[in-house]
């Protein structure tokens, strides 16, 4: 069971390596709502063709993730598939569906 900042130090792993021309023109706000004991909330901020990953809620978010901390390890390691586990209900989605299949393309 992964910490939350073991967590978010993989997400900004992955955003190190995205390849600049996928979120070249993108402007959005992904807030990620974990839950269980290493959970907590985080939104990554993509613009000027960068991903910047801050703590804490932002007040403006296009997107809100919903799933449990455990779950969000398991998908940022390729263990579990984003569209798989909306389906089955692990990961819930308020808010732009479309930049949240246009995430799972960045993270892979």
């Amino acid at each position: 069971m992964a910490s939350l900042q073991e967590i978010t130090a993989k997400l900004r792993t992955k955003m190190e390596s995205v390849d600049p021309s996928k979120i070249k023109g993108m402007n959005a706000v992904y807030q990620f709502d974990l839950s269980g004991d290493n959970g907590g909330v985080f939104h990554v901020k993509v613009a000027d063709d960068t991903a910047e990953l801050i703590e804490g809620a932002s007040d403006n978010a296009n997107i809100t993730i919903t799933m449990a901390a455990d779950d969000f390890d398991s998908l940022l390691d390729g263990k579990l598939n984003a569209t798989s586990a909306f389906m089955a209900g692990k990961l819930k989605v308020k808010g732009d569906m479309s930049l949240a299949m246009k995430l799972q393309s960045l993270l892979g």
